[in-house]
């Protein structure tokens, strides 16, 4: 029996699309892919823009310390809820460690999780994050409605939400950088 060209060529695809699931090749294409199509997120026009009214939100700091969300109470804050087994966390946590690189000092960050630290510090080692992890402690009240890994916001100094984005997008790019600093001179 004679293998032709496009049989072969069938094969080796039929291959690489098996390996996504089976391989670790999968889990580094997927976030691959995730991080090509997230894209900036987009601006809340003013009149549609909620306002966080109730900054009383305990949250705990990395070492498990409690401390409370009023602390940002007048500054300009960005949220970001994720998790270590969520594939797209992955992608979009890369893009926020760049804009914490960035804005650390000037923005308060909260990039918070509901998982133990164990799992999350072995995540972050492994990905080489250092931005501040915070915990959130499920059943409290909380100033934000939506929670799901991943989602994100970006709050003013009034604390009008100015972005809301569920889902990924990629926070390490110039609009966003442009959107921050006009925010941060008002």
């Amino acid at each position: 029996m004679k293998i032709t060209k496009k049989t072969v060529l069938n094969i080796l695809l039929f291959a690489f699309i098996i390996s996504f699931f089976v391989t670790p090749l999968g889990d580094y294409s997927k976030v691959l892919l995730n991080k090509i199509f997230s894209f900036s997120p987009s601006v809340t026009e003013e009149s549609d823009r909620n306002k966080i009214t109730d900054y009383d939100w305990k949250l705990k700091d990395a070492n498990w310390d409690l401390f409370n969300f009023k602390q940002s109470k007048g500054k300009v804050v960005f949220v970001n809820f994720w998790a270590s087994w969520v594939l797209p966390c992955e992608a979009e946590l890369q893009s926020i460690q760049g804009l914490y690189d960035k804005y650390q000092g000037k923005v308060d960050f909260y990039i918070i999780t509901n998982e133990e630290r164990e799992p999350v510090e072995a995540f972050m080692a492994a990905h080489n994050l250092t931005f501040p992890v915070t915990y959130l402690f499920i059943g409290e009240k909380m100033p934000l409605k939506q929670i799901e890994a991943p989602s994100s916001y970006l709050i003013d100094k009034e604390g009008n939400i100015v972005i809301y984005k569920k889902g990924i997008a990629d926070w390490d790019n110039s609009k966003i950088y442009e959107l921050l600093d006009k925010l941060l001179a008002k």
